[in-house]
């Protein structure tokens, strides 16, 4: 980390991946085992373990290990604020291409 800019761009880039985004979805409830993140998700573990690290090493989850299962959760709350905003603007863009498409 160099500076707080490229910090909060290193934070955006890890949600920025469609099955990150799907684990941050999953986990949205609570604390869960990798043996159920990835059959969840519909991904391969090992893929889904690759995503659950670069997720880690952003700060958005932390991982603890109970014997032989590694748990994930999310890390910080407000990360899930940043997450429903962009299906806000996802809604908002949809509707209105489709209402735009509607006046054609």
């Amino acid at each position: 980390m160099n500076n707080p800019t490229e910090y909060q761009a290193d934070i955006l880039k890890a949600l920025g991946q469609a099955t990150r985004l799907k684990i941050v979805e999953f986990l949205r409830e609570g604390e869960r085992c990798v043996c159920e993140i990835f059959p969840a998700i519909g991904e391969e573990q090992s893929n889904t373990s690759r995503h659950l690290n670069t997720l880690q090493a952003s700060g958005i989850l932390s991982r603890r290990k109970d014997g032989l299962k590694i748990y994930y959760a999310i890390k910080h709350p407000e990360v899930l604020v940043i997450v429903d905003l962009a299906r806000q603007i996802m809604v908002q863009e949809i509707t209105g291409k489709n209402l735009l498409l509607q006046a054609v």
